[in-house]
């Protein structure tokens, strides 16, 4: 293994071979205890996309919600899935078919189209800002964690995030958008491993073995992930639980967390020193 991956491997804690029994038990238990430590706090929050990661969290959450309330008969807990298209969703049937699988306890369906296009619009109007198409994915990856904020707010809750190791070692999220969150049951997982945890808890092959797409630009709607990354999930995951993998790939993969370290960083202050280092 190389020096720098093993590194990589050891700062996303990333196990090479997991037990999926045990990991669900685990991340299970770790929303529990963040419960338990916050007696304030009644509900998880977490946006439904339809894809691998929201079903895998929200799934989690379900369980996690349903054993605090079977071990505190405190019908207060509860799991809170939250849709947010912008507009017509392009996979409308996945989110569908995800929300019958976590089975939430409540759900909201929120469209986010007007606000993002409000500000849009306003920023042209005001300042001659011209929004590009990219940007304009980002702001939306803001407004649905707003969106999540806010219905937590109300909820006494806390947010989730679906941030796991293939995601966060390319930094493939938007800063202050998917990737801001309370808390993260995916982190320390691969792509594959999130799989597996899905099919021991039965879900649809469709929702685990659906081409990861963030379908944030709408010049580019469906842009695989791995298209945009150019990398794939099984040369990233390999390379995560160690395995052997093109210098191409490797390269591809560690300049990419080197140059979104800042994604994984609270905001920087005079006394960090970690953005100084390629100067």
């Amino acid at each position: 293994m190389r020096e720098k991956q093993r590194d990589i491997q050891k700062a996303l804690h990333v196990s090479d071979k997991i037990d999926s029994k045990m990991e669900i038990a685990k991340r299970v238990t770790f929303l529990k205890d963040y419960l338990k430590a916050h007696p304030f706090l009644k509900s998880f929050v977490l946006g439904i996309s339809g894809g691998q990661d929201s079903t895998l969290a929200g799934k989690l959450a379900q369980l996690a919600i349903q054993e605090m309330r079977d071990e505190t008969n405190d019908m207060n807990y509860q799991f809170i899935a939250v849709r947010l298209p912008y507009g017509a969703q392009n996979d409308e049937e996945d989110a569908e078919q995800a929300i019958t699988f976590i089975h939430p306890d409540q759900q909201y369906v929120v469209d986010i189209k007007p606000a993002v296009d409000a500000l849009v619009s306003e920023l042209a109007t005001q300042s001659a800002i011209q929004v590009s198409d990219f940007n304009k994915g980002n702001i939306k990856a803001r407004q649905r964690m707003m969106v999540q904020y806010a219905v937590a707010g109300e909820n006494y809750g806390a947010v989730l995030g679906t941030d796991h190791a293939a995601e966060n070692v390319t930094g493939f999220f938007t800063k202050f958008g998917d990737g801001a969150a309370d808390l993260l049951p995916l982190f320390g997982l691969t792509k594959r491993q999130g799989r597996a945890l899905l099919m021991e808890l039965g879900a649809n092959e469709a929702l685990y073995m659906k081409i990861p797409t963030a379908d944030l630009e709408e010049n580019r709607p469906m842009l695989a992930d791995e298209d945009a990354l150019g990398v794939t999930y099984q040369a990233i995951d390999d390379y995560l639980e160690g395995k052997d993998v093109s210098e191409k790939d490797a390269k591809t993969i560690e300049n990419w967390y080197a140059k979104t370290e800042h994604k994984r960083h609270l905001p920087i202050t005079m006394f960090d020193t970690f953005w100084q280092k390629n100067n």
